[in-house]
């Protein structure tokens, strides 16, 4: 079994747990309070932010193959995920630009910027996002929400253009020459960022 392979077979209780949680019970449904989801979008658009200099940081330390590959990544967060968020987040009424960060995005990219500077780590703490929403998306797509901008939410999520990168980043971790223990732990400790990231503070 591959490290990565490894990793996302640790990592699947952990999808089940976000599968339960009410805010993604509520996306799922599409009859989340829209408050909740305003708060979610803020607090990932500032999280995303953070997540393309973690991209950046690491192709900085990139083998020459995979150097693109990171840069790709930056480019699709930064152009492609953000965009999402600020059109979604019109449709929501959410604050962008006045949005702070709550606990759970200031601990999580907090560990993801403290993570990349060493190169394997940074892509196994990394990795619970990438896999994680490419998981959630596909199995959410199976029976997606009527409500249009959930349904557009769960279909970004569930393209395969989204899995793709994510499978990309998977073939990195395997050829990272990550210490496997090591890189468990990180991805573990990814795997609860992002439980807790799914707690929306209300403001």
């Amino acid at each position: 079994m591959s490290l990565a392979a490894r990793l996302e077979h640790l990592g699947r209780p952990l999808v089940d747990e976000q599968l339960e949680h009410p805010t993604v019970q509520g996306i799922a449904q599409g009859n989340l309070d829209e408050a909740v989801f305003r708060s979610w979008l803020e607090q990932d658009y500032l999280f995303l932010h953070d997540y393309v200099r973690v991209f950046s940081r690491l192709a900085w330390q990139a083998p020459d193959p995979h150097l693109g590959d990171l840069v790709d990544l930056a480019h699709a967060t930064f152009h492609d995920e953000l965009e999402l968020h600020r059109s979604l987040s019109a449709s929501f009424a959410a604050d962008l630009d006045g949005a702070k960060k709550g606990p759970a995005c200031a601990a999580y990219t907090s560990f993801l910027l403290d993570s990349a500077a060493v190169y394997a780590d940074g892509l196994a703490a990394l990795y619970p996002c990438m896999w994680g929403y490419s998981t959630l998306g596909r199995l959410l797509a199976d029976n997606p929400p009527s409500e249009p901008r959930y349904r557009r939410w769960v279909d970004t999520y569930a393209d395969p253009g989204f899995a793709e990168l994510t499978s990309r980043i998977a073939q990195m971790i395997d050829e990272s020459g990550a210490e496997q223990a090591v890189a468990e732990r990180l991805f573990l400790e990814g795997m609860r960022h992002e439980i807790a990231f799914w707690d929306v503070p209300l403001t």
